[in-house]
Parts: structure tokens; sequence; C-alpha cells
């Protein structure tokens, strides 16, 4: 199985930066793609960006040129990040970090971290 902690949510006022970090471990051999998705109150929960195992990146509409998310590798452990920058009020969610995997489950999903953005 793979664990992914998440870290790096906060309060911060529109046309701020934030920076999220997942650090994933366990069977990290298994981790194929990876990406961050984001839960507002009362909506679905959507993905914001993603990154293949080759490194190719595809993003939400809404935060193209404003996230960039990133990963790296380092021992036991693969850190899943997003760049935040130029945050909206509607960047406001509970952002988590996933992990498509090889094998069974298919998955795996962080606890989440709250991003507020005040206006």
């Amino acid at each position: 199985q793979v664990q992914l902690v998440e870290s790096g949510g906060g309060l911060v006022q529109a046309g701020g930066s934030l920076r999220l970090s997942c650090a994933a471990s366990g069977s990290i051999f298994s981790i194929k793609h990876m990406g961050w998705h984001r839960q507002a109150p009362g909506k679905q929960r959507e993905l914001v960006a993603r990154i293949t195992s080759g490194g190719r990146t595809n993003y939400a509409d809404s935060v193209k040129g404003r996230f960039t998310i990133s990963r790296d590798s380092a021992q036991n452990t693969v850190y899943l990040d997003l760049q935040m920058n130029s945050l909206r009020p509607e960047d406001t969610a509970v952002y988590y970090c996933n992990a498509d995997l090889t094998g069974w489950p298919p998955n795996s999903w962080g606890q989440g971290t709250q991003v507020t953005v005040s206006s």
C-alpha cells in the first residue's frame, strides 16, 4: 500500500501564493501517475493538476498559468508538490493528493489539506 500525507495548506489573501506538498511512502514502486484534486463546499471533487510517471503534466483550465505541479523522489519517498500562485477566492477548497497505482488497490488518497483564499 501507499500512504500519502499532505502539508502546506493555510489561509492566504487573494493574489498570494501557497505551496502544497505530498509525501508518498510504502510501496512507492507501484505508483504510476499522481495528482492534486480539490473539493469546495457543496461541490464535487475535481482534478486540479496531474503528472504522469514520465513527467507529462496537465492542468484544469481554471488553474493553468497559475499552478505548477512537480514530482521528485528521494530514498523511499516520492514527493509531489503544487505551487499555487495568484490565488483567487474560488481556489478555496480542501486539496487532496492522489496516486494511481499498479495492482490493487488501484489508487491512494491523502487526508486532505485546507486552502482558504480571502478576498
